[in-house]
């Protein structure tokens, strides 16, 4: 919560804190002030917004329940908004956050979140099925990865090589790093690529491992930059990365010029539009009330990972909603906007990519994945539509582009496969 200097009760207060303590819907009561105090700021009605920041301020915690947590980093984001300080926390966030958390410690939250949710690993075997699929007979596979998973896609992949009935293929990983730090790097470069090449070489995967980190945005990748070879089958893995992409179709021309025999594309489902009108901060709002609530329904409440979890979240939202246009010289990298997979379609199809619809077994892995987690999940073709699970027989002739996460039927993640 924001410190109570400087923000007295406001008339009426006490009236207002009435009406939340009474109201039975947690959510309801979160989502009503934060849409309020969003409105008031846009509205520039300081009496308003002062008032509203202040009963947030009362009711929210960061240690609370999921809609406590949620008012208090909305909170903050609007108390960046209305002061116009967003650029200054947010930066000042990001610095601390990366001094106080290396590389490993990352990459252990992350596999803490896999093992309680399906929010990643879902699209990990979407894209593993599909690159399985394209590459079959190939004998020699060269993967870019532009991910956020600190390659722990990889093992069941090679897994999989292994266990193929054709001849194994030599595997080329390439790790796309363009805004990793030092540490970051030389920790890919190090330790996860030990790891990796001794998990294949005890599979029988002939494997090599590199790392590029000589570029400043998604569409600045060449063959040449690559060393992509012309014996090679290429296959783009982009995962979480085309969310934080300024120049979308530049990106996607980037990526076609690679002639990749497949692209894996996996991105958290929202609409967040380029502006921060009431559509946008609606969308955000949404997005993260689905995912504040499936990250405390996966993790115990004193969960550290849930926190670091929380608190990435919460600087995403940041940047979201408190930095108006915030230049990339002002520490805001590219951009991080999500788009519906809808959209995406849309964008891939600009750039002349056709979708390729992913198979019956990949289904029934997904389906076998999600009977591993504990929570109302599902997967569907559409998400106005019937869930795969019932209709998995449907898919390889479906004209749907991809397939979606659900949560409380809801959809939350999407993945998809191409081709040019």
């Amino acid at each position: 919560m924001l410190s109570n200097s400087g923000m007295l009760p406001p008339p009426g207060a006490a009236e207002l804190s009435v009406v939340v303590a009474n109201d039975d819907d947690d959510r309801n009561w979160v989502e009503r002030l934060l849409r309020d105090c969003a409105c008031a700021i846009s509205e520039k009605d300081s009496a308003k917004t002062h008032h509203l920041l202040w009963m947030l301020n009362e009711l929210a915690s960061p240690y609370g329940d999921a809609s406590e947590r949620l008012a208090a980093h909305f909170l903050r984001a609007l108390f960046c908004k209305a002061t116009q300080t967003g650029p200054r926390v947010y930066r000042t966030l990001v610095s601390v956050s990366a001094k106080a958390h290396t590389f490993d410690s990352a990459r252990k939250v992350m596999l803490k979140f896999q093992e309680v949710s399906p929010w990643t690993t879902f699209g990990h075997v979407a894209a593993n099925g599909a690159i399985l699929e394209a590459s079959d007979g190939t004998a020699k596979l060269h993967i870019v990865d532009v991910s956020n998973t600190f390659c722990t896609q990889w093992p069941t992949l090679l897994e999989a090589l292994a266990t193929r009935h054709d001849d194994t293929p030599h595997l080329k990983l390439t790790v796309v790093a363009a805004t990793a730090s030092s540490a970051a790097v030389k920790s890919l470069k190090n330790e996860i690529a030990q790891r990796l090449e001794k998990f294949a070489r005890l599979m029988g995967v002939p494997f090599e491992f590199n790392v590029v980190t000589e570029l400043t945005r998604l569409g600045e990748i060449t063959k040449e930059i690559l060393n992509v070879h012309d014996d090679e089958s290429v296959a783009v893995n982009v995962v979480g990365a085309l969310r934080r992409a300024g120049q979308r179709a530049e990106a996607l021309r980037a990526i076609r010029s690679l002639n990749p025999k497949i692209v894996t594309v996996v991105e958290e489902e929202a609409a967040e539009a380029a502006g921060n009108g009431e559509g946008d901060f609606e969308e955000c709002l949404g997005f993260y009330r689905r995912y504040f609530g499936m990250l405390e329904e996966s993790f115990p409440a004193t969960s550290n990972e849930r926190l670091a979890l929380e608190r990435e979240g919460s600087r995403s939202m940041l940047r979201a909603v408190g930095c108006d246009d915030m230049a990339e010289e002002d520490g805001g990298g590219e951009c991080e906007r999500r788009e519906r997979g809808g959209r995406w379609a849309g964008r891939f199809r600009e750039a002349g990519f056709t979708a390729v619809a992913l198979s019956d077994d990949t289904v029934d892995d997904v389906k076998a994945l999600l009977k591993r987690y504990k929570g109302d999940w599902g997967a569907h073709r559409d998400p106005q539509h019937d869930d795969v699970m019932m209709n998995s027989s449907s898919s390889s002739s479906s004209s749907s582009p991809g397939i979606f996460l659900t949560w409380k039927h809801e959809p939350v993640v999407w993945a998809s496969a191409w081709k040019p």
